[in-house]
């Protein structure tokens, strides 16, 4: 079951991740929000992420802390 989240403006989104390889070599894990759910959907939240919200109703995620 993919990980969900509905902004303030009634919108469901659904949290997806890949993984990139930089031009250096170097692997980084890029997380985003989709309006369907596509191959890489997530079941949860990353631990040390939270979903936060901005102006517009677009969803991110942040680091906590």
């Amino acid at each position: 079951m993919a990980y969900t989240h509905t902004n303030s403006k009634g919108k469901t989104y659904i949290l997806h991740g890949r993984t990139s390889t930089t031009s250096t070599g170097k692997t980084r894990k890029l997380y985003f929000f989709g309006k369907e759910e596509k191959e890489g959907a997530l079941d949860a939240v990353p631990a040390g992420y939270e979903v936060s919200e901005t102006k517009t109703g677009l969803l991110v995620l942040k680091k906590s802390g």
